[in-house]
């Protein structure tokens, strides 16, 4: 039961109705969100699925996280992250004598055990759309579809990384996808070739949103050009559930492999999630963190580690970054990666060159950690043409001056590192030689036939 109010035309006059403000919060980790069948205790909709819920009185954000708190045991505070909060909407019961106002909300979860309270006879981590095929409390679809990535989503986040990014380009690609096997997307659902033609729209809105994000391309080809061949929305559902799952699984290798060369003193910048993870397993004596502007990701990457590791975690500017190198015995600087071209240089957040030159003129290696989906697709042109054609990002040039002079401002969101400047380029694949690097880049072009 996702779509309807759960009351009749018999129940009480919708005015006549007691008004209550609820709060509905999705948990998701690596793609899934953490789903509640309600116990015989609740005194509503026992035996149904739902999400985390609870009354909202007073400020709604405030009881999401208590409620997280007391339904799973989960620690709202350190091991969750709030995405998206989303608009609330109304859902009228007759049969109860209530309006329901919905405040939805969306939070990352780093950790998937749960102790449930009394309220839950189980609970289960499942792809969302586990709800449109489920008796669900009324309208759980409808809070879900408030806080779930879009297309308009991927295209603006400026706060997290590529590989991030890249997860929930797969996740509108598989919502879409099972909104059109169950017949929720439009009139023309139940006919295969218009919901074909309309998935083949949503990939190409995701190709267009971030070009500048190989591994966005990537996924999202590898995903289409598995299910191009039935051309369904139940195959693209399917590989893209597939590709969610690969994904995780080549970060967390790739961080394997890189912890094994984090040494005890290390430096990084900006936020990613794979480099996080390998200096995490490293666990070093000491990490430097560029702070990383603009946007500052690096003080959020500096506060994870500083609840995560035991090492003295230091937060520097970036044009300090050079000289900590030296001044605090840094044994290697270890970045992530937006792309990687084909020829081996690495576009990523902007001062990760610099970070490069320096630790080279320190002779300090650097190394570059990626899921090998970072690899750009061989376009069969001039290699300084694309380089040239990198899409750097430029952001508001207010950030930077906003006065009457004629001065004109470059103010990037990324920066290109030659391969020169880089040590080794450690993959889930091992690391990667320019050779290797190449070789990839022409199994990624493959994957874009799918489009013609």
């Amino acid at each position: 039961m996702t779509g309807e109010s759960g009351g009749d035309a018999d129940g009480a006059p919708e005015d006549a109705l007691d008004e209550t403000h609820v709060v509905t919060v999705f948990l998701r980790n690596e793609g899934d969100v953490l789903l509640l069948r309600r116990s015989g205790a609740v005194g509503s909709y026992a035996g149904r699925w739902g999400a985390v819920a609870g009354h909202a009185e007073g400020d709604p954000a405030a009881a999401a996280q208590e409620e997280v708190r007391e339904e799973t045991g989960i620690d709202p505070g350190a091991e969750t992250a709030l995405v998206r909060r989303g608009d609330p909407f109304a859902v009228v019961d007759k049969d109860l004598g209530r309006r329901w106002v919905v405040h939805p909300y969306l939070f990352d979860c780093e950790v998937r055990a749960v102790e449930p309270n009394e309220e839950t006879d189980e609970f289960e981590w499942t792809a969302p759309t586990a709800i449109l095929r489920r008796e669900t409390v009324p309208d759980l679809w409808t809070s879900y579809d408030r806080v779930r990535p879009t297309v308009e989503t991927v295209a603006e986040d400026a706060e997290h990384g590529s590989a991030w990014i890249s997860l929930r380009a797969l996740e509108v690609l598989r919502d879409e996808a099972a909104l059109a096997v169950e017949g929720a997307g439009g009139e023309d659902a139940d006919s295969p070739p218009a919901a074909w033609t309309g998935l083949v729209a949503v990939a190409r809105a995701l190709l267009d949103a971030r070009p500048s994000m190989a591994v966005v391309a990537n996924r999202v080809n590898r995903a289409m050009d598995a299910a191009s061949e039935d051309a369904t929305p139940a195959a693209l559902e399917a590989d893209a559930l597939e590709g969610i799952e690969r994904a995780s699984a080549a970060d967390t290798d790739a961080a394997a492999l890189a912890a094994d060369r984090v040494p005890g003193r290390v430096a990084t910048l900006s936020r990613s999630g794979t480099v996080a993870a390998a200096v995490e397993r490293a666990d070093p004596d000491a990490v430097v963190v560029a702070e990383s502007r603009p946007g500052r990701e690096g003080v959020g990457t500096a506060e994870r580690f500083a609840g995560t590791t035991d090492a003295a975690v230091t937060l520097t500017t970036d044009a300090a970054l050079a000289d900590r190198l030296a001044a605090m015995d840094v044994g290697a600087v270890v970045v992530g990666a937006d792309t990687i071209l084909p020829d081996g240089q690495v576009v990523n957040k902007v001062g990760t060159r610099g970070a490069a030159a320096a630790a080279a003129a320190e002779g300090i290696d650097c190394y570059v950690v990626a899921a090998s989906d970072k690899i750009a697709a061989a376009n069969g042109g001039d290699q300084a043409e694309a380089t040239a054609d990198v899409d750097r990002e430029e952001r508001d040039p207010r950030e930077v001056y906003d006065g009457d002079a004629a001065v004109g401002v470059a103010n990037p969101t990324f920066d290109v590192t030659p391969p020169e400047l880089v040590d080794a380029v450690l993959t889930e694949r091992g690391a990667l030689d320019a050779d290797g690097i190449r070789a990839v880049a022409d199994e990624h072009r493959s994957l874009a036939g799918w489009d013609g």
